[in-house]
């Protein structure tokens, strides 16, 4: 696909790609479940709880309810982890789990769109000692990844401080729009979910990547572009045709997000009450 080159005389523009199914064939986060059992930060049966939920993520994906039950979990899970060992973990494991999974159709759609001279973001729901590596490998430019709180020792509390997840993606979008400058009806938005809509909703060019059921039908009913990606290949196999230095702009955008995470937390709060009724 030829993107058209940026005139930068004109408003700045992003490409903004959710990263699980999207640009990687797997979840980010459970990806990195067998490394943490054996960092010792997680038991026998958690690494086959996560293991599970991977199969159920790849065969399907994750609605709402099951995404919410999976963050739960998550959180209850990583409290009391030490913040730096997850880091090394990540640092030491990233290329030989993350690489192999890289779709080479987004690792060329992210090339041409940094071609094309638009920011490239990555907004995902995974944890940003996760994504922001990703990002790093990918050559991003920003990240906006869900956040735990980290007590004074180090350690994960088993709190969210920020959740970047459905409206509070779309909200995260919209701030960087007006820090960065960005004219959203002349920016890229890629998703496999149908809880990214309202990120999808914000950009005049959304795309559905490996949709799921329900965004495949919101995306036919509304004329998006449906991509289907379903090559995973090492990033160094592609050399050069995918060859990026390391950009140390990369921004954790989530950082902008407070405003984002009321917006969800209380979105979520409604969710819960009207489902008790």
């Amino acid at each position: 696909m030829l993107l058209v080159v940026e005139n930068h005389s004109l408003p700045r523009t992003a490409a903004f790609f959710d990263l699980d199914k999207t640009v990687i064939a797997k979840s980010s986060t459970l990806t990195f479940s067998k490394s943490f059992y054996q960092g010792g930060l997680i038991n026998r049966r958690a690494a086959l709880r996560t293991a599970y939920a991977q199969f159920v993520f790849l065969v399907g994906g994750m609605d709402h309810d099951q995404m919410e039950r999976t963050r739960e979990y998550l959180s209850a899970l990583v409290r009391g982890w030490n913040v730096q060992q997850v880091k090394e973990i990540v640092a030491e494991t990233l290329h030989d789990l993350i690489d192999p999974l890289i779709y080479d159709e987004a690792a060329s759609l992210i090339e041409e769109h940094h071609t094309a001279g638009r920011d490239v973001v990555i907004v995902s729901t995974s944890g940003a000692e996760v994504v922001e590596p990703i990002g790093e490998l990918l050559g991003a430019d920003r990240v906006v990844a869900t956040r735990m709180v980290v007590g004074e020792d180090g350690c994960f509390t088993g709190e969210v401080a920020y959740y970047a997840y459905g409206p509070t993606k779309a909200e995260a979008v919209r701030e960087l729009a007006e820090s960065e400058g960005y004219d959203l009806s002349r920016c890229f938005a890629y998703s496999d979910s149908a809880t990214d809509l309202p990120m999808l909703q914000e950009v005049g060019h959304p795309h559905a990547v490996n949709p799921d059921r329900a965004l495949r039908r919101e995306a036919v009913a509304r004329g998006w572009p449906i991509l289907d990606f379903h090559r995973p290949v090492r990033l160094k196999q592609r050399i050069p045709s995918f060859s990026v230095p390391p950009r140390p702009a990369l921004v954790a955008a989530a950082a902008i997000g407070a405003a984002a995470a009321t917006a969800g937390l209380v979105w979520y709060a409604n969710r819960r009450r009207a489902a008790a009724v």
